[in-house]
């Protein structure tokens, strides 16, 4: 019988880890779990459950990102903004607990993070998840659109809304009926939110830096966001030209947790938009979650035509520096998205 290589038997115990984790999560709940007893679930020592994981937060934050299955069928076409929305609901409604489900199983399915993200890092760093999320969405949203329109500030509104339901599920389980979240969230779509993109401190960021430098990267914008800035990625996206593609690195120096954080919550909602948009939910925009050492307030962006790095900027409205930045020789689009 053929030995395991190192990287076989490491993945073997990572994955004899992942499954004990679950049962014990779904078991006894975030809270109630015991590291000792994944170890004995698992057949291990506790040094080797750490040895693959250091805490059980990035335990807990690793089965959910496991539990992420892109595997969906094709999109439907979508005629309407409204029906995007339904649509959007019934798949996110999904992950609701079933008739059955214990509560801790229950809390699993619905990806809860109640009690799991409880210190001041990790909420800042909800927050900005929260508006990327939010962002994607009301891109998602805005491809429907014949005429250019922001849809951010709906995109929001309805995931406050989902978010709630969600919250009852685990606190209230069997109140309310889902299929009328879903119609209400059609109807949300007629609000006029009045939502604009004019935020005044872009005004007053400093002007991205012009250089002629070789790039082996894709023309377009690419920015670096650290964990607590990742809601500047709409400045990027917005200073763009019309066609251009922007990349969003979202990095961060905490690989275990926060950036499994950021992988769970962002993968989660790009299943459920290729679900209902197809598999390039939001047009021109590639987002890279493999996590880079950077600091928490890190921003660093580029923009590259004909395979030269033209511009660069670092620190607040890096990624609105590069996009407006008027390059000598370099045609840039004065339509800018809205």
């Amino acid at each position: 019988m053929a030995r395991l290589t190192r990287a076989q038997q490491q993945d073997r115990t990572r994955a004899a880890v992942l499954a004990a984790a679950r049962a014990e999560f779904a078991a006894r709940g975030y809270a109630d779990a015991k590291v000792d007893q994944i170890a004995e679930r698992a057949e291990l020592t506790r040094g080797a459950v750490y040895s693959n994981f250091p805490s059980k937060r990035a335990l807990y934050l690793a089965v959910l990102v496991d539990s992420l299955d892109d595997a969906s069928a094709a999109a439907q076409p979508l005629g309407s903004v409204a029906e995007a929305l339904g649509a959007f609901a019934r798949v996110w409604f999904e992950r609701l607990p079933l008739t059955g489900h214990s509560p801790a199983d229950g809390r699993l399915r619905l990806r809860s993070l109640a009690g799991v993200v409880d210190d001041e890092r990790g909420r800042v760093v909800l927050g900005q998840v929260a508006r990327l999320e939010a962002l994607l969405l009301g891109r998602a949203l805005e491809s429907l659109d014949a005429q250019p329109m922001r849809r951010v500030r709906l995109a929001e509104l309805v995931l406050t809304l989902l978010n709630g339901v969600g919250q009852l599920a685990e606190t209230a389980p069997g109140f309310g009926d889902p299929f009328d979240v879903a119609r209400a969230c059609e109807h949300l779509a007629d609000l006029d939110l009045g939502d604009t993109w004019d935020p005044p401190h872009l005004a007053f960021v400093r002007s991205a830096e012009l250089v002629d430098e070789p790039s082996e990267g894709d023309d377009g914008l690419m920015v670096v966001l650290g964990t607590s800035r990742l809601g500047a990625a709409e400045e990027a996206i917005r200073a763009a030209g019309s066609g251009e593609l922007v990349t969003v690195v979202l990095a961060t120096n905490d690989r275990a947790e926060l950036g499994r954080l950021v992988a769970l919550r962002i993968g989660d909602l790009l299943v459920c938009l290729r679900r209902v948009f197809g598999p390039d939910p939001v047009p021109r925009l590639r987002l890279v979650l493999d996590s880079e050492e950077t600091g928490d307030d890190s921003e660093v962006a580029v923009r590259v035509a004909r395979g030269r790095v033209v511009a660069r900027a670092q620190g607040p409205g890096a990624g609105h520096a590069v996009g407006v930045a008027q390059v000598r020789g370099i045609p840039n689009v004065e339509s800018r998205s809205s």
